[in-house]
Parts: structure tokens; C-alpha cells; sequence
């Protein structure tokens, strides 16, 4: 049997998706089945439209579920690490892009909860995985799909 893989991520990450898991189930699940029966209402189904893109979206729902099934159950807390000044999981570093001075903060967390809009950018990212185990004052250079960005570690927290 291969092996699962493993999700590490935050408490609040976990809680997250545990509550993304609920309302899917008990709330999104249930406006779909009511869709596609409302749909079927309309008659014949070989052409049509509303029929197919409520089972569309019942199968995405469903595809959901099963992978927030699958990350919660395999989910690992990461223990945060205050003995560290180290980049890792679940730590918040703040980079100045060189040469212009440009400061960006992020925490770095697992894939599962990674969202670079909120400033959580995942340890398996081309970012993430160059920030790793660097500390202050360290230069690094990362691989961008838009080219080497060079930057300066200013603080770990």
C-alpha cells in the first residue's frame, strides 16, 4: 500500500479546513442535490445545460471533500519552535528584495494551507523551500518563474 502523503500545517489550518469540510457537507452538498433535482424537472436531460453543470458541480463538491477528508486525516500540527531563529514551519519572515529595498513578510506553512494573498506561502514553493533554515541577515537567491529574485532576511519570528 503506498503511502499517504502527509499535510503539515498549523492548528488554525487544520481548524480551517475542518470548517471549509462542514460547510461543504452540510450546506453546498445539499443546494447541488436540490439543483440537479430542479434541473431533471426541466425533462430531458441529453440537452440540458443546467442538468449538466449541477453534476459538474457536484463532482467538484464531492472531489472536495474527499481531499479535505484526506488532509485533515493526515495532517501533521506543526509545534512551533521558539528555540530557533531559523526560517521553518510555521515561522513569519520579513525579506527586503534586493537591490530596492522592497520588505515582504510571510509565514511559512504546509501546501495545504499555503495562500500567498494572505501572506502564508507553502515550505514545498520555490520560495518557501529557498527560505528554509536561513536566518537573519542571510542573502538568498530564489528561482522565480519570472527570473532569480535576491533577497535579505531582516527578521524571524
Amino acid at each position: 500500500m503506498a503511502q499517504e502523503k502527509v499535510y503539515p500545517m498549523t492548528q488554525a489550518g487544520k481548524d480551517k479546513l475542518v470548517q471549509e469540510l462542514d460547510q461543504l457537507k452540510s450546506v453546498r452538498r445539499k443546494e447541488v442535490v436540490e439543483r440537479i433535482k430542479i434541473a431533471r424537472s426541466f425533462g430531458d436531460l441529453s440537452e440540458n445545460s443546467e442538468y449538466d453543470s449541477a453534476k459538474e458541480e457536484q463532482a467538484f463538491v464531492e472531489g472536495r471533500i474527499t481531499l479535505l477528508e484526506q488532509m485533515i486525516r493526515n495532517a501533521k500540527i506543526i509545534q512551533e519552535d521558539k528555540e530557533t531563529d531559523a526560517v521553518g514551519l510555521g515561522k513569519t519572515v520579513t525579506f527586503i528584495e534586493l537591490p530596492d529595498g522592497e520588505e515582504e513578510t510571510y509565514t511559512i506553512v504546509g501546501s495545504a494551507e499555503a495562500d500567498p494573498f494572505e501572506g502564508n506561502i507553502s515550505n514545498e514553493s520555490p520560495m518557501g523551500s529557498s527560505l528554509m533554515g536561513k536566518r537573519v541577515d542571510d542573502e538568498v537567491a530564489i528561482q522565480t518563474p519570472g527570473g532569480e529574485m535576491n533577497v535579505r532576511i531582516v527578521s524571524v519570528k
